[in-house]
């Protein structure tokens, strides 16, 4: 007979694999959702991550994105020469710079965010019915939850 712990040890880690991976299949459903340009998934992170964060160094940057300062101080000059973001000096420290959004930085977040919201609240007015839609709102609290650190 099996035992009672093992089974819901079991339960818990199938359901982390499938919430995993219906995750990254709706992140990828909202990436689509919303529009490309020339833009990487990494610039449009950098993007996210300065809008929700504010300015930051290169250095700040690569470690929130656990990249190399080299390969962020790329993806920011490109998004530089786009004109979406602008360097300033460091207040407190003249050899560092900041990074900032510029206005076309962020119209081009807002773009983003409003493309991949509006595409999953079409989704699940048009696909869920309305207990569902509670279950889901449901579901959110708890996931939320689950990331708050």
């Amino acid at each position: 007979m099996p035992d009672q712990e093992t089974d819901q040890e079991t339960d818990q880690e199938r359901a982390a694999a499938d919430l995993a991976a219906t995750v990254s299949q709706l992140m990828r459903r909202l990436r689509v959702a919303s529009p490309q340009g020339s833009l990487t998934p990494s610039q449009r992170t950098v993007l996210g991550r300065l809008a929700n964060g504010g300015p930051a160094t290169t250095a700040d940057l690569a470690r929130a994105e656990l990249v190399r300062p080299q390969s962020m101080r790329v993806i920011v000059a490109r998004l530089e020469e786009l004109g979406l973001v602008a360097r300033s000096p460091h207040p407190t420290d003249g050899r560092r710079v900041l990074f900032s959004l510029t206005g076309d930085g962020e119209e081009a977040v807002a773009s983003v965010r409003h493309s991949k919201h509006a595409w999953l609240a079409d989704a699940i007015a048009h696909r869920l019915a309305p207990d569902e839609q509670r279950t889901l709102a449901d579901a959110a609290l708890l996931l939320k939850r689950l990331v708050e650190e």
